[in-house]
């Protein structure tokens, strides 16, 4: 009995040791990561004092993101990537293009044939542009599934409209620039469609030929035009994240209470990064294996103004919009439809009434989002066939 009890005391006091030594361990461990925490709040206050980094440090590795954002969300920074490639790409093909009638089509083939690696500059810059509108229409079609574009990103949702237009202009002025048959047929359409403004249209249009027909004038100015304005969207674009960043990013869910938000860096940083390679990848496809699947091929037969196409289209991202144009019989009215198709995206910020941002949980407005994307590609593939009665009314 006496053994017992002394053996239950001792194991007692070797208990109450182990207590001890476990909370004054504890108490170290908590002490030291106090004192991480606050070199590291330290240093991040001594990393804010310069403007720009900490400028870095609040809108890209501390900036608040929601933990629920799918690879949808990935669109918005893979556009801001081909902004860039395709600034970087045509800088390079203004080192060795002419804007002259005589002149530009020989250009762009002696890019092609003579300048060293340049047929690969071309084909990126050419493949580029239909990657940057897959990219946005995906973009914007996110932002109209889960309603980014409700209270409080009403601007934000119109700015990234405008940029849409900038992009539509750019696009547009650079196809004229090889001087092809589409090129020079397609200007002539288009432009043509000033005639349609009242009273001012034809010396409007003259004022941008720079003559009665579409001619020098015309290319050097769209060759200007071309080169300005992807500065212009560059800014745009500083704009457009300023505004994101002043009132975050949406989520699946919808919520905008911000208590699952997650610092930008490393989690969505890794994802966009993973996102871009697979982008890189997908691009490089098209560019190395097929670099004229997107591309029309009436457009490597020089601009002859006294002979034109069968069948004039444009760039396949500009087919829903031309299919608008030409299924309409009367000219003011097609044209309003068609800058309608577009502007009419600034209002639906104003004119929305639900509260829930979610579409999974508004099944009306999800059966009409899905009717609008199959529409679009209907319209695309509409655009693209001859002009016939069929086609037109289906249109």
């Amino acid at each position: 009995m006496v053994s017992f009890i002394s053996m239950f005391c001792s194991n007692k006091y070797k208990f109450k040791s182990y207590l001890l030594h476990m909370l004054v361990m504890d108490k170290i461990i908590y002490f030291t990561m106090k004192a991480k925490k606050c070199l590291l709040a330290s240093s991040f206050a001594k990393f804010n004092k310069a403007y720009l980094f900490g400028l870095i440090n609040s809108h890209i590795i501390q900036y608040p993101t929601p933990s629920s954002l799918t690879y949808a969300w990935s669109f918005g920074s893979l556009s801001g990537f081909c902004l860039v490639i395709q600034m970087v790409s045509g800088i390079f093909l203004a080192m060795h293009y002419s804007p002259n009638i005589d002149l530009a089509f020989s250009s762009v083939e002696y890019i092609m044939r003579d300048v060293k690696n340049g047929w690969l500059v071309r084909y990126i810059h050419a493949n580029g542009a239909s990657m940057f509108f897959i990219l946005v229409y995906s973009h914007m079609c996110r932002g109209l599934y889960y309603g980014s574009y409700m209270k409080p990103r009403e601007l934000l949702w119109c700015s990234g409209v405008f940029l849409f237009l900038l992009m539509m202009g750019t696009a547009f002025t650079g196809y004229v620039l090889p001087w092809g048959q589409m090129s020079f047929w397609g200007a002539t359409v288009i432009t043509s469609m000033v005639t349609a403004v009242p009273v001012a249209g034809q010396p409007l249009v003259q004022w941008l030929w720079g003559g009665y027909t579409v001619g020098n004038p015309t290319l050097n100015r769209f060759f200007s035009i071309h080169f300005f304005l992807p500065f212009l969207i560059a800014g745009v674009s500083l704009i457009h994240l300023a505004l994101l960043h002043k009132v975050g990013s949406n989520s699946p869910l919808g919520s905008d209470t911000g208590v699952d938000d997650l610092p930008f860096y490393p989690y969505f940083a890794v994802k966009d990064a993973f996102a871009f390679f697979c982008f890189m990848l997908f691009f490089a496809v098209f560019v190395f294996y097929f670099p004229n699947v997107l591309n029309h091929p009436d457009n490597y037969i020089p601009a002859d103004p006294l002979q034109t196409p069968a069948h004039v289209v444009p760039e396949w991202y500009f087919l829903p919009f031309y299919a608008i144009l030409r299924s309409i019989p009367h000219k003011v009215g097609g044209i309003l439809a068609m800058l309608g198709a577009i502007l009419v995206l600034l209002l639906i910020p104003y004119t929305n009434t639900s509260y829930i941002r979610n579409t999974t949980y508004r099944p009306i407005f999800k059966f009409c989002f899905w009717l609008f994307f199959a529409d679009f590609l209907i319209l695309t593939w509409v655009g693209q066939k001859p002009v016939k009665d069929s086609f037109i009314l289906v249109g």
